[in-house]
């Protein structure tokens, strides 16, 4: 598992509306027995400013926009599907999560 790794949704109630969890922990907390995540949910159309609490990416050709505020923890083994990497938009990942939690 590494930060930054997008995960199938194997969840059957949610994976229609949320296809991807993305892994935002860092690895130094690999011992832990869960991982933090942010679903990635369906976003029908490109916005032309991109929020800065939640920016769009596109996985597997779908586009998708990260739902910070839902931040919460996942269990290790119920994530299992790893089926792209968000590393290159580090930037834009960390600064959500901070402006989540510090308003800047």
């Amino acid at each position: 598992m590494a930060q930054f790794d997008v995960y199938e949704n194997e969840e059957p109630t949610s994976r229609n509306e949320i296809p991807y969890l993305l892994d935002v922990q860092n690895a130094i907390h690999a011992g832990l027995s869960t991982r933090v995540i942010v679903p990635l949910v369906i976003t029908s159309s490109p916005r032309e400013k991109v929020d800065k609490l939640c920016p769009q990416f596109q996985v597997l050709g779908q586009r998708v926009m990260m739902s910070t505020p839902e931040i919460g923890s996942y269990p290790i083994g119920d994530l299992r599907h790893s089926v792209a990497s968000l590393r290159e938009h580090r930037t834009e990942i960390i600064s959500a999560i901070d402006f989540l939690l510090s308003g800047f």
